[in-house]
């Protein structure tokens, strides 16, 4: 039996939160922990729950989404955040992307994607929309370019593993693909984006798409 991705829903509409519950409390592998309607009662849900993913919207009265994410990426690898926007990469998901979230997920998301969503981010990839990738690029890029001399710093190995975890790959895809454990795999993403001077997978992605 596979691992329970326990789970904490954040958004100020009960109703929703009601919705999604449903959704993800119906698959096997999925519990909601916990719920919040702001960004205070999402960092103690977090705190009395310690969950693995939090479904963060951003726009909420009081703490917003973007603060609690930021406060929740300090902590560390746990929890992911993958947030939930209700445009496709608005000002503030993209703040929230810059502040540590996993990625994002719009509020009229077909239900597969996002569970297929959920699941990613706690692998350990990023969920990015292909259609937000020129966003991104704007708001992370800052003309940064994927130029040769800055990937010469990296192993044949690891260019292999930093393009195949550019297209979104999770670290279990990558091991099955290139015969290494996935515990090798983390190594090697940590080694990369310490050398390309990256926070996270997120970046990753935008780099890779840089050109």
């Amino acid at each position: 039996m596979p691992d329970v991705i326990r789970i904490v829903l954040v958004d100020d509409q009960r109703l929703f939160r009601s919705g999604l519950r449903m959704l993800l409390d119906s698959q096997p592998d999925l519990e909601v922990v916990g719920e919040a309607g702001d960004g205070d009662g999402a960092l103690a849900e977090v705190e009395r729950t310690d969950p693995d993913v939090v479904l963060m919207d951003v726009r909420m009265p009081g703490m917003d989404g973007v603060t609690a994410t930021e406060r929740l990426a300090a902590r560390g690898d746990r929890p992911k955040v993958l947030v939930l926007t209700t445009f496709d990469l608005d000002a503030a998901a993209a703040r929230a992307l810059r502040a540590g979230a996993s990625g994002f997920v719009l509020k009229d998301a077909r239900p597969e994607f996002l569970l297929a969503a959920v699941r990613t981010v706690h692998a350990g990839a990023a969920v990015i929309a292909p259609a937000a990738i020129g966003h991104l690029l704007d708001t992370f890029g800052g003309g940064r370019g994927r130029r040769d001399d800055e990937l010469a710093v990296l192993s044949p190995r690891e260019r292999e593993i930093y393009e195949l975890a550019g297209r979104g790959l999770s670290n279990g895809e990558i091991a099955a693909r290139e015969y290494v454990s996935e515990a090798t795999v983390k190594t090697h993403v940590s080694r990369i984006l310490a050398k390309l001077g990256l926070r996270d997978r997120v970046q990753l992605v935008v780099h890779r798409h840089g050109g």
